[in-house]
């Protein structure tokens, strides 16, 4: 079962950044990332916000857009940019098994 909300150091190691960076992301896009805070004020991310930041991680650092670049195109067409991420986290997921499979053998 998934969890209902996650830690900002939760998100990072999700993510492969760091705290600073996922906090200046949802800082940078309030439009699209909203997290809840608990009692004690800490930053807690929904699943949604999650996928989010991995939108946000493949437009500014794979494809090199601004963060103002990023914020248009996901206000524009974000569906397009959530198929882009899908596949590129399968084809990661795909080199992970055949690295395994490699050393293996």
């Amino acid at each position: 079962m998934e969890k209902l909300f996650y830690s900002i150091s939760e998100v990072a190691e999700i993510i492969g950044e760091n705290c600073s960076l996922i906090r200046f992301w949802s800082n940078s896009f309030p439009k699209f990332i909203k997290p809840t805070r608990n009692a004690k004020g800490n930053r807690l991310y929904k699943a949604e916000d999650i996928e989010t930041l991995k939108q946000i991680h493949y437009l500014v650092k794979e494809k090199g857009y601004t963060l103002e670049g990023a914020a248009k195109v996901m206000s524009a067409d974000r569906s397009s940019v959530d198929g882009s991420v899908r596949v590129l986290n399968t084809l990661k997921e795909i080199r992970a098994q055949l690295e395994e499979v490699k050393a293996s053998l």
